[in-house]
Order: C-alpha cells, then structure tokens, then sequence
C-alpha cells in the first residue's frame, strides 16, 4: 500500500503546483516522444479477463502451484534419492561377471595341457558388510533428512500462502482506491457540468469551470494510476498462485479467531519455520555427535561362486571362494579430526540460526499486537476524518450552489474529501496486512 500513499502525495500536488511569475505555462500542443499517445497496436490489445478466486482458493493454488512449492516438494525427493544412497553402502552387493578368453593356441607343457586356446568363466560375487557404524550410521541420518525436507517444505509452503495472502490483500486494497478514485471522478463532473451551466446562464466565468476541469482530470489521473496498480496486483496475484494469466479478487478475508498474546507466545515452538530450524539443528547436532563412528573398523565378508569351461588341473571346473576383510585406517593425513571440526562448526552454526529463528518469531509475536493495536487506531481515525471530509465537501457544494462561496472552497474540499478518502483505503490495508500478521506470528496462517 506504499504505492497507494506516493500515488495520493505525488498525483494530488502535481495539479495544482503555482507558476512562478513571468514563467510560461505548460504546453498544451506538441508532447515529447516518450509521451506521445499510445499507439494503436497498445489501444487494440484485448486481454482476457482476469480470474476471479476467493481468498482461500488463491492461498491452496500459490501452495499447489507455486514455483518454490513445487521446488520444495522435489527437495523431499531428493533427501530420498541420497538417503537411498546412504543405504546402498550398508546393504549386500552382488556382482556378476564372466570372461571369454581366446588365444592364439593351446598351451602345452611336457604333453600336458597348462592353458586353453579357449574358456569361459563365470563368477557370482556377494559382498556383505558385517561391521561398519559408519555406513549405518550414514543411513540414519539420511532417513533423519529426508524427516528435514518434509519440514523445510512446510516452511516454505508457510511463506508462500503469506505471500499470496498479501498478494490478494493488495489487489482488494486497489479495488478500493478505484472505488474512491471513481467516486472522486464523479463529483469532478458534476462540479464540471454545474460549472459550465452556471457560465451559459450568465452567472458563472470562464475561470470557474477552467477550475473545475482542471479538477476533474486530476481525478482522472488518479484513477488511471489506480487501475494499472490493480493490473499489477492481479499479475502479481497469478504469478505467485502458479496460473497462466491474471487472478482478482473476490470478497474480503474474514477472520474468526484471534489468539491472546500467550496464545501466540505458546504457538511459537509450532510454527514451521521454527520446526524446520529445529529438525535441521538435530540433524547437524546427530552427524556431529556420531563423527567416532569414522574411527571404528570396517569388516566385510564376501563370498564369490565360479565355473568354467577347460578347467585345467588341479583346479576344478566350479567352486566358491570366502573372504574376511578387515579395514582400520590408522592415519589417514588428519582427514577425521578436520571433517569432524567441520561438522561441529555447521553444528553450531544450525543451533545459533534456531535460536535466531526463534527469536525473530517471538518478536514478529509481539510487534503483530502492537502493529493491530495502532493500526485499528488509526483506520478508526482515517474512517471519521473520510466521513468529516465528505461532510465538507456536502457543505462547500450547497454553499457554491448557493453563491456564498466561489468555487475555489468547493474544489478545496474536493482535493480534502479525496486525500481522506485514499487515506481511509491505506488504512483499511493496514487493518488486513495486521491481521495477517498476527495470524501468521501465532502461527495460526496458513491454517
């Protein structure tokens, strides 16, 4: 709603800055290249009209939809892919192979036959890791990531409904700017035509319905200003909900429940931010702690089966091999200490990032009450200086209608009634964006 407020300090003065004396006034003939007429091909472009979704069904399309939904939900597929990894190293492998030899003839030594021109040999390998705390270990904290994925998912499905949700609050709040712009560009034109009938009738000049056109396109700009901001906010609303073109809005978000401050305060540890700080602290914590496992042995049997064709004597044409290997690497160049630093380090980095976490929460807990409170205050203030306004310009008109005022006090009023106005729809928006904001801080949002 920042846009809205420039749009009322930027628009408003611009029409009714003074000329210095002696300056010329602004041309009215030829523009600028830049601000030429928009050329037809601009003019003739017809676009399809937006979607209309309610707010709930615009918060279910940006979590189905969304490009960092759908990226997120792949990050789970991936913790499965290396936690399937992490697993295979802990698991039985078996291997075939087979190996065709030919030579360029037999070989015979003292009438006895050493070596075939020709053989086949077939092998069936099986490898079993029998101790190995490393590699299991390695599997735990791969299942331990995938559980991570899921909650980091959660979490950024939690930013994407909070960003359509403001996404959807600024397209209602541009709505209503239109709303007021419109109104505002109606009573400019029966200011306008009051004017102009006042002249023909004799009673009126020139001057006053200079004035009052000048006015009335004020309140033209402002409404054009208005609906290419709510074409914005429409773009913005479907590119974060995932569609191919604009969504609008319908309606307005009720809210039903509002949690007190220990409510809020107790809903923080629940929150999906929180909890993915939290499972990604444990899981560093976990592989940190196991870092003794990459000092232990390593003992694999395996058992390989073979048979061939020409067996030579005295080895026979099949049989089977078994094997117990042991592996202790004793130094390995300071290779377990340096990756165990490491895992302490990201350890600690993943605790001090929860407890950011956690903190940056408690504080969004309490500054969404404060901001409610101030915001509530002042739309109740901006909504009675709207309706003091509109009671002026009522008066100013009756009085001008009746010849006790020129027209200057009317149109005075007119730029006081549309100022109030606009400023009521800014502070309507804070209202909205607060109530988000505590409902997403207790963790209440998304439901």
């Amino acid at each position: 709603m920042r846009a809205l407020l420039l749009l009322a300090l930027a628009v408003l003065p611009a029409t009714a800055r003074p000329q210095a004396p002696g300056s010329p006034g602004p041309a009215t003939g030829d523009l600028p290249p830049a601000l030429a007429p928009a050329p037809d091909v601009v003019l003739s472009a017809r676009l399809a009209a937006p979607e209309k979704v309610t707010f709930e069904e615009a918060v279910k399309r940006a979590i189905a939809f969304n490009t960092s939904a759908l990226i997120a939900a792949q990050e789970i597929v991936r913790a499965e892919g290396l936690m399937g990894q992490a697993r295979s190293a802990s698991l039985p492998l078996v291997v075939l192979g087979g190996t065709w030899t030919i030579l360029d003839h037999d070989r015979i030594l003292n009438g006895r036959l050493v070596q075939p021109g020709q053989s086949l040999q077939g092998t069936a390998t099986a490898t079993v890791p029998l101790v190995a705390a490393s590699r299991w270990y390695s599997w735990a904290h791969g299942v331990e990531g995938i559980d991570v994925a899921k909650l980091s998912e959660a979490d950024v499905r939690r930013s994407v409904a909070i960003t359509a949700a403001r996404a959807y609050l600024t397209v209602v709040a541009a709505h209503r700017a239109i709303d007021v712009s419109e109104s505002a560009v109606k009573v400019g034109r029966a200011h306008e035509d009051y004017a102009v009938a006042r002249r023909k009738g004799g009673v009126g000049n020139e001057l006053d319905v200079k004035r009052a056109e000048q006015e009335r396109w004020a309140a033209e700009v402002q409404l054009q200003a208005a609906n290419a901001l709510l074409a914005r906010g429409r773009e913005a609303l479907g590119v974060i909900c995932g569609g191919g073109g604009p969504i609008d809005s319908i309606g307005v978000p009720e809210v039903k429940f509002y949690p007190d401050l220990a409510q809020a305060e107790q809903a923080v540890q629940g929150r999906q931010d929180v909890k993915a700080a939290a499972g990604r602290s444990d899981l560093a914590g976990a592989i940190w702690k196991d870092s003794w496992a990459d000092y232990l042995p390593v003992i694999t049997g395996g058992i390989q089966g073979y048979v061939q064709s020409n067996a030579v004597d005295p080895t026979p044409p099949s049989g089977w091999v078994a094997q117990f290997l042991l592996t202790f690497p004793v130094f390995q160049g300071g290779l377990r200490p340096a990756q165990s630093k490491e895992r302490g380090a990201i350890a600690r980095e993943a605790e001090e990032a929860l407890q950011g976490v956690i903190r940056q929460a408690r504080s969004e807990v309490r500054l969404s009450f404060e901001a409610m409170r101030y915001a509530y205050a002042g739309y109740d203030a901006a909504r009675r200086g709207a309706e003091s306004a509109a009671g002026a310009l009522e008066l100013a008109n009756q009085a001008y209608r009746a010849g006790a005022t020129s027209n200057l006090e009317l149109i005075d009023a007119e730029r006081r009634a549309r100022d109030a106005a606009t400023t009521a729809v800014i502070a309507e928006d804070a209202v909205r964006q607060a109530n988000l904001d505590l409902l997403s801080a207790a963790g209440r949002f998304p439901p």
